[in-house]
């Protein structure tokens, strides 16, 4: 009696399977995916398709990406470079500090790959969510196009990513600082932006109004403070002994 061979079925692919090939049959080459990482999708995407691919994540009907839960920047300047020692690091305090950024020997980050803008869109029609990452055009101050007519909410998320990563966004109907001072210099988000700022201020009782003035703080160290239990102040070692509430020692 001959067997016939059964056909394994195909395993059925899964939402975020389904996700993916649906976003590359929309958006073809001009979204990239780079990762899946928590059940979240990550595409890349080029600065000159970016208003076309985030138009099309919101109007096509397999996809209606209508809302932008967030939107940040990210400068990637010193990324690779680790400050911290992670891997083979004691529980010996200090030995956990590398070298510096100035000290480490590594190859800079190129200024068209420093900064980017990451976009997290969620379908609230199709409960489905996905990410995108799209870096800045070359140069500075970094510039990208700004994707309020697609999502009116991202107003205000882009004047923050503009206020601390100093990231231009082409279109915007009111780009201007919503969290620093009018005042103040520089962008603090910045991986080269100095921990104490560049100005201080306070009050000048003699000119009766806040002044700027060069930051007298001084740098600190940023090493992660360990308190730990020291044998060599144990009572037992120096011939003391703990009395009882309210009695003295013997």
């Amino acid at each position: 009696m001959s067997e016939t061979a059964t056909d394994t079925p195909a395993p059925t692919p899964s939402r975020l399977e389904v996700l993916a090939a649906t976003i590359g049959a929309v958006c073809g080459e001009r979204a990239l995916r780079i990762a899946s990482i928590s059940q979240e999708l990550t595409f890349e995407v080029a600065p000159a398709h970016l208003l076309d691919v985030c138009r099309q994540l919101r109007d096509d009907p397999r996809l209606l990406f209508e809302t932008l839960a967030d939107l940040s920047g990210i400068d990637y300047l010193t990324f690779g470079m680790d400050e911290w020692n992670t891997h083979t690091a004691t529980n010996a305090g200090f030995s956990r500090g590398v070298a510096g950024l100035d000290d480490i020997d590594a190859p800079a980050v190129p200024m068209e790959r420093r900064f980017a803008v990451v976009y997290h869109l969620l379908s609230v029609t199709l409960n489905q969510r996905v990410r995108l990452r799209s870096y800045c055009d070359a140069g500075e101050p970094p510039m990208t196009d700004s994707v309020v007519e697609v999502w009116p909410g991202a107003n205000w998320f882009e004047r923050e990513a503009f206020d601390l990563y100093g990231i231009l966004f082409r279109g915007h109907p009111d780009l201007r600082r919503i969290l620093t001072d009018y005042g103040f210099i520089g962008h603090p988000f910045r991986k080269d932006f100095p921990l104490i700022g560049h100005v201080e201020v306070r009050y000048d009782p003699e000119k009766q109004r806040v002044v700027y003035e060069p930051v007298s703080i001084e740098a600190r160290t940023l090493v992660p403070r360990v308190i730990r239990d020291d044998h060599r102040y144990e009572p037992a070692l120096h011939g003391r002994v703990t009395s009882a509430p309210g009695k003295p020692n013997g």
